[in-house]
Parts: C-alpha cells; structure tokens; sequence
C-alpha cells in the first residue's frame, strides 16, 4: 500500500472498478468518542469558552454530529462553531468574546490542503496569533486523539465488505482525518492491506483524493464513495461518481445492505439512477440543516 503525498497522481488502476471509503463515522464507529472526548474539550479550552462551555459543547456536536456539516474539515468546523456560538442568545448576555479568528478564516477559503504541515507552513510566512491557536488547539486534539481513541473495531460487515470489493475494486480511503490517525487506526485493526491508498487531510480535500486517483482512470458509472457526511456527497457530485451513504444513527444496518445487495448492483451495473437516489434521499433526511436553538 502506498500513502505519500505524490501517491494521487501515480495511483494507476489495476482493477475495473473504484471504490472511496471514508474513515471517521463511516468504516469506524469513532466520531462520537473523537469528538466529544478530544475534538469538544480542547475547542472550550484553546478558545477561551469555559463561561459558556455547555452552549460551546451544544454547538461543536450540533456541527459535527448532528448536522450536514458532519464530516467538516476541523478548521472549517472551529470557523463554523464559532460563527453559530456568537449568534446565540445566552452567549451575549454572558458577555462571552468569541474569537473572529480571521486569519484563519482567511487561509481556510485559499488552501486546500487543510492541516497540521499546511498551517505550520502558513505560520513560518505568516505568524498571526488566531493562526497559532488554531495550530495549538489542532495538536491538542491529536494528542488527545493518540491518548483515548484505541481499540475502536470497524462498523460489522465492513471487513467482509472490504473482502468483497477487493476482487474487482481498487480501493482507496477518502478522509480529511489526519493520514497519521488514519494509518494507525487501520492497521491496528488489520484491514489496512485492503486497501491500496490512505489519504488523509493533508492530501487536499477529498474531492481532490477522488480526482487525483479515479478522475480520468475509471468510467464514471464505475467510481463509487462509501461515507456518512454531506461533504462524502459533495465530492461525489463534483466528480460525477456514485455514492453510497452509510446513514447515521444506521450505521450497522447500511453497511449490511452494502454487503447484501448494493456492491451486487453497483458491480451488475443496476446501481445509478433510481435505487442511488433513493438512498441518497434517506441519508439527506438523516442530518438537518437547521439548528435546533435558531
């Protein structure tokens, strides 16, 4: 397996087929523990939200859990925390100074390759106090991540999944969870050699992991993106591949059906079209838009 950074563009294909598994919530039932035990603590303290701490814990699940924005890269999540955090209510009449962070907000829109070495690099040229606390605040989550997360078994039926897609798919991990986290979570559960690639935040953005290594390579009727988040959704569409959700709350279920049925079809070539979009309508109506406090 190969996972160095030139690894998009010298991916070749040695099957006829394509299949991108997000990690995170989707292959791993570890969002709920990443982010509530290392990603939510570390964003009360590194941001100075200890007075308004239960409404910060509300908004970072609401954002990353609970909501399309599941599956956000981290910096765009702190960004879009703190914007719903100081529209609320009861963080005004706290008086609470919630950070603008924008230097922050500023690299975010320009760079594609959203972490730790990206950001350090930023700083070198730019050494901007929000950008440094964004850093100090990322390094604390992967610490924290290091230290708790460990012995987390992939949902069932993804290993007998990944054993039905290695006979006619090439198949590649799609994250924006640190490569790091994502290599050691996978090889402590031994299903890393399934897989021929592990790309991870710093590679760029997962639609740029789905164009570097299938965009050109494979038809698109045959390019499939196995996730549980929006934004596994949007990568698809901007590279006119197929998706399958794994729906949250549903995880076990998805996967069996994966199992079951769905790979048969995607595989047959009775995938797209009417059976795609009826499960992309169930997935859409899994996570709101909306808060529930607005």
């Amino acid at each position: 397996m190969i996972d160095d950074a030139s690894s998009l563009q010298e991916f070749t294909p040695q099957k006829d087929y394509f299949i991108g598994i997000d990690s995170d919530g989707c292959a791993f039932d570890s969002m709920e523990i990443k982010h509530k035990e290392c990603f939510c603590p570390a964003f009360i303290k590194h941001f100075e939200l200890q007075p308004v701490a239960k409404y910060a814990r509300e908004v970072w699940e609401f954002v990353n859990l609970y909501s399309r924005g599941r599956g956000l890269n981290r910096f765009k999540a702190v960004l879009k925390a703190l914007d719903y955090l100081r529209r609320r209510p009861e963080v005004k009449d706290r008086s609470v100074e919630v950070p603008e962070m924008g230097g922050l907000r500023e690299w975010v829109n320009r760079e594609s390759r959203l972490g730790n070495p990206a950001l350090e690099e930023e700083l070198q040229r730019n050494p901007a106090p929000d950008l440094q606390r964004a850093l100090d605040w990322s390094r604390a989550v992967n610490r924290a991540v290091e230290d708790i997360v460990s012995g987390v078994p992939p949902f069932p039926y993804l290993r007998e999944s990944l054993g039905l897609m290695g006979g006619q798919a090439d198949t590649v991990v799609v994250s924006q969870t640190p490569g790091e986290a994502l290599r050691r979570e996978w090889r402590e559960q031994e299903i890393d050699g399934y897989v021929r690639l592990i790309a991870g935040q710093e590679m760029g953005t997962k639609s740029e992991h789905l164009a570097g290594t299938a965009g050109g390579r494979y038809p698109p009727e045959r390019i499939l993106m196995i996730g549980d988040a929006p934004g596994d959704l949007e990568a698809v569409r901007a590279n006119k591949a197929l998706f399958y959700p794994i729906n949250p709350g549903a995880e076990e279920a998805s996967w069996r059906r994966l199992y079951e049925e769905a790979l048969a079809r995607f595989f047959g070539g009775t995938y797209a079209g009417e059976y795609e979009s009826s499960l992309i309508g169930e997935f859409e109506a899994c996570l709101p838009e909306k808060a529930p406090w607005e």
